[in-house]
This record gives structure tokens, C-alpha cells and sequence, in this order.
């Protein structure tokens, strides 16, 4: 999918950056929590799987609130209230040209969403609300929710984390076990918000409380909550739905409060059928793929020779430019170990051409890569892939050199006609995998 283009409504004096995405038959506005960044969304792997899903059965528009993100800064101290916000959602529906529209709110988003809803009912055709709460003090009359001491706690350690390893695993536990995603989730962070700004706006949410509203919507609503989330406890989001008339409440599992971190398809189905009323057919849990394995030739050294700080920083990069490739030729990354990355095609060809890609983009870093392919049945077990096709690639890859896209008989077989050139690599007994096989080496040639 092409990045959409930036734009900017005005909302009173403040320059509002929106997106919109999808030919869908109505339109729907995602309203995101804290902070956020329209560009950088989609830089985001997880992310914008998250965004292309709604956008593939709707009219999708998305927006920076003020003070995140691409939209204007504001003062620290005059901070945004949610009539201003809602201010910002209306200025960014009448730039669109949208009378009326589904609105998703997530996190503080959803606290906006419930007021926009509320005050503006013939704008909002269903409501969906995920990992939302109504108040974010505790009191005796709503335990859920934390201490002043607790959030300022957190202030705190936002502000001194902000330019470091930020931990994110309340707000992503899966982040724990997967530096490589929790660097990216630090990232989009900085790029939505200074370390002020979001401790300020962490400050404006702690004051919100939108009780007293929830009875008063009217639209079509969904509640959704995660079982495990540890930053809104489900408790809550049980409470909200039945403060909400004819509200329906689905709980998931997972532990993510990050609408776009965990199983977001599973999620996805839930708002798709609620505002479709058709449930998307499951995918074929094995199909045919063709399998790219990608690792940086000489890594182990670079590293003795750049430092630590120096190599993380490069690995950064690197894997960005991986993703702006693979996005491009249509692949799909199944996981990221250490300097690799493990991708899926719907295609051979684009597959070659994206492993070509990758070398030149990586190239001007000082860096050289090794790829390895082949095609054939892939299991899909949610975000993991297995079969005896990975294993297959796993092992071609191992014997490519520097600089080399070796594939087996197979890619070469169903590449004819694409004007891709090969030469022999010779027959090889591939470890763990039956008889013996014929490799090739991608000739280099334009991506």
C-alpha cells in the first residue's frame, strides 16, 4: 500500500495533520490513545497492519490530536481540553468531507470518542471503544484505576526514560521477550511526542472523567478489552459497557494494551463484524509462500569493530530499510532474530527483486547481506510460519555467500518468463531436509 499523503485541517488557529486511506462504503475515524504520529504509523510493521485491516472494509481517516504527533504543539501549560479535541475530530471529518462516521477509539482515545459521540450523535454512525476507561484517579466509587501517587510515579520515570530503553511492557508485555519490538514501540513514542509533552498530556489524561456521559450515547456501541491488560484492567471495561445503553461487550485474550500490538486480526474481526455485520472468513492455515531469509554477512565482527551503541543504531536503520523493501515488493515480516529477518511472498519473482532491493538499500550503510529462498507450503500459526519450506530456505541461506540470493530449483522453475537471470550453485544435501537439491544464484540485476 502506497503512504497516504499528509494534510491539515484547521481547527480555531491550531494546523490538525490528517490521513485518509480505503475506498470503503462508509467512513470510520480512529482516534488514538496518548499520542501518535500519522507518518510513522506506518514505518511501524505492527502498525500498519493494524491500519491497512480497517482501511481494507472502510473509508479510514486518521489524525494527530493536538500537541502529537505532525499537528501543532501546544503550551505545556495550556494543555488541550477534550472540547478542544473534539473541536479537532470535527474540523478533521468536515475536511474530509465526512457527514457522518464510525468512530474507534482506543486508550484516552476512547474517552474523546465517548464525548464526541455523546455531543455529536447524527456525526457518528456505530461507536467502538477498546482498553478505554472513564476516569483515571481512583476513588471509592471506581477502584480501577490508579493512584496520584501511582501516575506520578510513572510521570517520572516517563520523563527519565524518554531518550533511552524506554520500558513499554505494561503497555506491550510481549515487548519483554523482544528487544527488537520494543525499540520500535520506544521509537514511534519519541517520534509522536517530546519527553514534556508527554509527561503533560499523561498529566491532562490523569484529570479525565467521562461517567457521567456514558449513558447519554446513543449510537450502536462495542466495548472491547483484552482479559490480561495490565494498564486498564478489564473490570473497568465491563463497567463502562454496562453504563452504556444496549452497549455490547466482547473480551479478548491477550495481555497487550496496544490496540495494534498482539492479535490484532482477532480484534479486527470483532470491530469488522460489528460495523459490517459480516465476519471476515478465516485465512487457509497452509498455503504456498515463497520464503526469504535475510542475515548481514560479517555481523559479529562489524559489531567488535563499531561498539555496541554504534551497531544498534545501524541495526536500526538497516531493519527499517528492510521494512520500506519488504512493504514495497508485498512481503510480509514473520520475525526479526538479531541481524535476520524471515518474510513471506505471494510470489517468487517479488521476492528476488525484494532481496535485490534490500542489498542495495543496505549497501551505502557498509553493509553486505546473504539471502536465501525457496516456495512451498507454509503452515500459518497466527504471526509464526512453519513447515518444511522455512527449514528448506533456512538452509539455503546458510550456504549463500556475501552479496549472494541463492534459491532453490523450485523459485528458479516458477520464475520463467520474468527475465530473471541465474547460474548454478551446484547440488547440495541441505541438513534436516530429505534428498538432495539443486541450488541457483539470483543473478544481480534491478530490482
Amino acid at each position: 500500500m502506497d503512504r497516504p499523503e499528509t494534510r491539515y485541517a484547521k481547527s480555531g488557529d491550531v494546523n490538525i495533520a490528517y490521513q485518509v486511506v480505503g475506498e470503503g462504503p462508509f467512513d470510520l475515524i480512529w482516534v488514538p490513545g496518548w499520542i501518535s504520529n500519522v507518518e510513522e504509523s506506518w514505518e511501524v510493521p505492527e502498525y500498519a497492519h493494524f491500519l491497512q485491516r480497517l482501511a481494507s472494509f472502510s473509508r479510514l481517516i486518521l489524525f494527530d490530536k493536538r500537541g502529537t504527533g505532525l499537528s501543532d504543539r501546544v503550551s505545556n501549560e495550556l494543555l488541550p481540553t477534550l472540547e478542544q479535541r473534539m473541536d479537532d475530530v470535527r474540523a478533521v471529518l468536515e475536511a474530509t468531507g465526512s457527514e457522518r462516521a464510525a468512530v474507534f477509539g482506543a486508550s484516552e482515545g476512547g474517552n474523546l470518542s465517548v464525548l464526541f459521540a455523546a455531543t455529536y450523535p447524527e456525526r457518528v454512525r456505530a461507536l467502538v471503544l477498546l482498553a478505554i476507561y472513564a476516569k483515571r484517579l481512583r476513588s471509592a466509587d471506581y477502584p480501577w484505576a490508579p493512584t496520584a501517587d501511582e501516575r506520578e510515579r510513572e510521570n517520572d520515570l516517563l520523563e527519565r526514560e524518554w531518550a533511552g530503553e524506554m520500558d513499554v511492557s505494561e503497555l506491550a508485555p510481549r515487548a519483554a521477550d523482544d528487544p527488537a519490538l520494543m525499540r520500535r514501540i520506544a521509537t514511534f513514542f519519541r517520534r509522536s511526542a517530546s519527553p514534556g509533552a508527554a509527561v503533560a498530556l499523561n498529566r491532562m489524561n490523569t484529570q479525565i472523567d467521562t461517567r457521567a456521559v456514558l449513558p447519554t450515547i446513543s449510537a450502536p456501541t462495542l466495548v472491547l478489552h483484552r482479559t490480561g491488560d495490565l494498564n486498564v484492567k478489564a473490570e473497568e471495561g465491563r463497567w463502562i459497557a454496562e453504563q452504556i445503553p444496549g452497549a455490547s461487550y466482547v473480551e479478548l485474550p491477550g495481555d497487550d494494551h496496544l490496540a495494534w500490538i498482539g492479535d490484532t486480526d482477532g480484534l479486527l474481526d470483532e470491530v469488522e463484524e460489528f460495523l459490517t455485520g459480516v465476519r471476515r472468513a478465516p485465512s487457509p492455515d497452509r498455503v504456498l509462500a515463497t520464503v526469504l531469509f535475510t542475515d548481514i554477512v560479517g555481523s559479529t565482527e562489524r559489531v567488535t569493530e563499531l561498539g555496541d551503541q554504534r551497531w544498534r543504531e545501524l541495526l536500526e536503520e538497516h531493519h527499517r530499510l528492510v521494512r520500506r523493501d519488504l512493504e514495497r515488493y508485498r512481503g510480509r515480516e514473520i520475525d526479526t532474530a538479531g541481524d535476520g529477518f524471515l518474510s513471506t511472498f505471494d510470489g517468487p519473482a517479488r521476492a528476488i527483486r525484494c532481496a535485490r532491493a534490500i542489498g542495495d538499500s543496505v549497501r551505502p550503510l557498509g553493509l553486505e547481506i546473504r539471502a536465501g529462498l525457496h516456495t512451498g507450503e507454509c503452515e500459518f500459526l497466527g504471526n509464526r510460519i512453519a513447515g518444511i519450506a522455512v527449514h528448506t530456505a533456512a538452509r539455503v541461506v546458510a550456504l549463500a555467500g556475501p552479496g549472494e540470493i541463492l534459491v532453490s530449483s523450485t523459485v528458479k522453475d516458477l520464475v520463467a518468463g520474468s527475465g530473471i537471470e541465474f547460474v548454478e550453485h551446484g547440488e547440495h544435501e541441505l541438513k534436516g531436509v530429505p534428498g538432495k537439491w539443486q541450488l541457483y544464484a539470483a543473478s544481480p540485476g534491478p530490482s
